[in-house]
This record gives C-alpha cells, structure tokens and sequence, in this order.
C-alpha cells in the first residue's frame, strides 16, 4: 500500500480488468476471438512500460471465475490462447527479470495448461524485476471463502473470532502490497468480483478504451491521473498534508 501521506510518483501495485476485446473486434466485423488474440499486444505493451516506469507490482485479470458462462467456442479459444501466451512469452519475460505468477482455481484448467503455468513460476521465480500476476478462473469472493477455509484449518483450536491481519496472510496475493491503482477498461465502471478483499484503499480509473487500444501512453495517463490524488486513508486532507509536511523536515 502507498504511503498514507498521499501518493507515490509511481504506484507500486497496479491491478487492471482488460475489458473491451469482443467489442473492438465487432466494430471492425471480425470475430470476437480476433480481439482476444489482439489483446495479447496489449499485454506486452503494458507489461513493458510497467517495467519502464518502475512499477513493482502489476495484476491483470485474464479470466474471470464467471467467464466460463461465455460460449463454449470463445472460452476453449482462451484457453488454448493462454496456452500458446505460456509457451511463446515466458522466456522472454524471464530474459528481462519479470517474475510471473497466476492465481484462481486452477482446479477446472486441463493439466497442460497447468503444467505450463507451474513450469513458468518455477522459471521465473528467482526474477527481482516486476511482479506479474495474472488472475486466471479468479473471482474475488472465492479468494476470501478460500482465504477462511485455510485460516480456520491453520487454527483449528480456535473458537473466537479473527482480525483481518490473520485473514491476509491466507488470500491468494497475499506476497503483493494492496494495489494503488485499479484500471478498467472498456468504458464500463465495475469491479466485477476482482480483488474484492484488496481494493478497500485503491484509486479506480476507468476508460473507455477497448483493451487492445490500451498501451504505454495510456498506462501512463492513468498513473498521471493518479498522481494528482489524495490518498487519505480515512484521514482528512489537513491531517494528511500536516504528516507530508513533518516527513520532509523529519
């Protein structure tokens, strides 16, 4: 989390819905699969910059828990998408020191994406530049029922109640800071069951940007319009300024 005595010049965690593939490949009467296939760039243009711009942590939300409602045609494509993603990036994300991780339940995934994905933690594992995450059969509220499942098996003898520092721990980013910075793209103004638990404090920009539209220059025009925010974590605007104050003549 950033400091609570505004925000940093740069968040340290962005989190970010990769929303509008469909519709970018319906106004240009390509399929909707198309879109998927275009968004891919897109990753690797905000992955990049990202990485440029010293962010040390970025999330995205590749499939959502609910996604498997699509039609069966477009999610055995994503699938066969991220497989193809696995195999073709993660060397080059390991040669520039990106450490990639994927969280959701991987329970429904076919064993050879799963294998691709535990192969390229492994690989990159040791990696100290940016931190990529992606969210992949996620939803937000089964990573805190998960999160409860756990605590509660790691203390079975206990029968009051818990804080949310013992929860924390238990969710699946628990290794990342809460994100600065959520976007969204696509024009629609929702969370969507993402990071429900670790958005409490977070900045939301959204934009009407299709996601294979995104790239370097709009990553950088939602930090900008980060940077102009207060974060006062409950506080009010005097309070926060008055502790910015003591921090630089500390």
């Amino acid at each position: 989390m950033s400091s609570s005595t505004g925000t940093s010049a740069v968040p340290r965690h962005i989190a970010i819905i990769m929303d509008g593939n469909g519709r970018w490949a319906r106004r240009r009467f390509m399929p909707r699969v198309a879109g998927h296939r275009k968004g891919v760039e897109a990753v690797r243009a905000v992955v990049k910059r990202c990485a440029e711009r010293g962010v040390g942590y970025l999330t995205l939300f590749a499939f959502s828990s609910e996604n498997w409602r699509r039609p069966a045609e477009e999610v055995n494509f994503l699938m066969q998408l991220f497989v193809r993603a696995l195999e073709d990036e993660v060397v080059r994300l390991h040669e520039n020191g990106i450490r990639l991780r994927v969280v959701g339940d991987l329970g429904r995934f076919e064993p050879r994406l799963v294998e691709l994905i535990r192969n390229a933690e492994a690989l990159t594992e040791g990696n100290t530049g940016l931190n990529l995450t992606i969210a992949a059969n996620y939803g937000g509220r089964w990573d805190i029922l998960q999160a409860v499942e756990r605590m509660l098996k790691a203390h079975p003898e206990r029968r009051d109640g818990f804080t949310e520092q013992e929860l924390a721990p238990h969710l699946s980013m628990a290794y990342a800071p809460e994100p600065d910075l959520f976007i969204r793209t696509g024009g629609e103004q929702r969370i969507s069951n993402f990071l429900l638990w670790q958005l409490a404090y977070t900045e939301l920009y959204f934009t009407d940007s299709l996601w294979p539209e995104f790239n370097g220059a709009a990553i950088d025009e939602a930090i900008k319009s980060y940077q102009q925010r207060e974060r006062r974590f409950g506080r009010t605007s005097e309070q926060v300024q008055s502790a910015a104050a003591a921090g630089q003549h500390a």
